[in-house]
């Protein structure tokens, strides 16, 4: 970037100064950010980039996103995310999508169904953009979203598809930021609005946003919303947005219970309905095996698959958050760097955890099923269950973390004693027979701690009340 910012500097020598010393006049400061040059630069690749340079062949049984009317600054993003072909889900839904049309779907996460609804969206979006003025705080996109880890993510997702694009993103949960998200939406016009339901209708009864001129709501995770009790928030939510007839509806579930489809029924007009069943995520794009093994060596194996694989990045769950802690710390002990993602731990603690992850810092996240079910980091290929999940379901979202959108993955699971009897209800709900083997004895050597931890511990060791004394009087 920085050598074409210089390029950019001596094709427009002839022309006012990029940058100037700050004028010495009070009051008078006159300065240009290499943010801003930056965005110049970025506005001459973006007129440089065209479809040829996204080169996918066309394939049997396969859609790609160029057989859809995307635009070039939709495609550039797309192809940016080394997206070619469209998962199961996106080829079902988008033709309809695209066309206006509501939709529900039955998806889990990981089958690229935020890509979805989010390319509808845009497409819509650039296809007819608004030329009169528009206020702060009237957004023309809402998503829903029943957690804060999920909201981050999808509007991550959201800013990387839009960033050649004017488009701005903003999002909206509780728990922290409320002065930072307030001041977000009363500042410049916003297009798209991520949101959890309780701090949404924060914003709302203090006229902080109005969703009148909403024109396509998305519903995520409809079930998780229906067993979090904020189906009356949504309610209230939903009608505050123009009515169904004038607004284009979006609802996913990983579950269509009778409840949900009467919730889709009330929510949605003629809604074109896809189901992607779960258990294709299990089975298809993720490698899944179970070792049988004591209590006593699960540490073992953990260290010694973390280790002799030389794993770069892992995600083990645990059941509990004692669990979680107790794991973190003989991880720890014994050299892995890890970290802990537990519903105890602060929101601005769980971010920053999570971005230390996704960037390598950190080698190892412990997580429980709910700090982890929000968790979306791309290339990620192997998910450990120290315990295995006593809900079949939360078996599939955990090993979902990884073999995402087509991509292959490894599922390790470590079943002890008490943990074997979950296994048939697991099998039973993916509809297939899990492989459990022993692992080799040498997997289940115990390593030494390391002796960085040795001497930290030896440091923190205080002083015999009797020595001190003793040397006192001797002194």
């Amino acid at each position: 970037m920085r050598g074409l910012i210089n390029k950019f500097n001596r094709q427009n020598k002839k022309g006012a100064p990029l940058h100037r010393r700050a004028s010495r006049k009070k009051g008078k400061k006159i300065r240009r950010s290499e943010d801003a040059l930056a965005a110049s630069v970025g506005e001459e690749l973006k007129a440089k980039w065209d479809i040829s340079q996204f080169k996918v062949p066309p394939a049997e049984g396969k859609t790609r996103f160029h057989d859809f009317d995307l635009s070039n600054p939709l495609l550039h993003a797309i192809s940016d995310l080394g997206f070619e072909y469209c998962t199961p889900i996106q080829a079902k839904i988008l033709p309809s999508s695209l066309s206006g049309k509501d939709a529900s779907g039955r998806a889990q996460t990981g089958t690229g169904k935020t890509a979805a609804f989010l390319i509808t969206v845009i497409t819509r979006m650039l296809n007819n953009p608004i030329q009169d003025k528009r206020k702060p705080g009237t957004p023309r996109i809402l998503v829903l979203a029943p957690t804060r880890e999920l909201v981050l993510q999808i509007s991550e997702e959201a800013r990387h598809l839009t960033k050649y694009t004017d488009l701005q993103t903003i999002s909206v949960f509780g728990g922290m930021d409320y002065k930072k998200q307030r001041k977000q939406l009363s500042g410049e016009p916003v297009d798209i609005v991520v949101a959890t339901p309780g701090r949404l209708l924060d914003f709302q009864r203090r006229r902080d946003i109005t969703l009148k001129k909403i024109e396509v709501l998305i519903i995520d995770e409809a079930d998780r919303m229906l067993d979090m009790g904020f189906i009356p928030d949504v309610r209230n939510i939903i009608y505050s947005t123009p009515a169904k007839d004038k607004r284009q509806t979006l609802l996913f579930s990983a579950t269509l219970t009778g409840e949900i489809t009467r919730l889709a029924s009330q929510w949605t007009r003629d809604s074109v309905t896809v189901e992607i069943e779960p258990e294709q995520i299990a089975v298809e794009t993720v490698d899944q095996v179970v070792y049988i093994v004591t209590s006593i060596d699960k540490f073992a194996l953990l260290f010694n698959i973390i280790h002799r694989q030389n794993l770069k990045q892992a995600l083990v769950f645990c059941n509990r958050r004692d669990e979680v802690r107790s794991l973190a710390k003989m991880l720890t002990r014994h050299g892995i760097n890890c970290s802990t993602l537990s519903g105890d731990i602060p929101q601005k603690k769980r971010i920053r955890r999570l971005e230390a992850f996704k960037t390598g810092k950190i080698r190892v996240l412990v997580a429980t099923d709910v700090a982890g079910r929000g968790i979306h980091i791309e290339g990620m290929d192997h998910v450990i269950n120290f315990m295995l999940p006593h809900d079949p379901e939360n078996y599939v979202h955990r090993i979902g973390r990884t073999g995402r959108a087509g991509a292959t993955g490894t599922s390790v699971s470590f079943a002890d004693e008490k943990d074997a009897f979950y296994i048939p209800a697991i099998e039973a709900f993916i509809e297939q027979k899990l492989s459990c083997i022993e692992p080799e004895e040498e997997w289940l050597t115990m390593p030494k701690p390391t002796p960085a931890w040795k001497k930290r511990r030896s440091r923190r060791r205080r002083t015999p009340v009797s020595t001190a004394r003793g040397k006192s009087r001797t002194s």
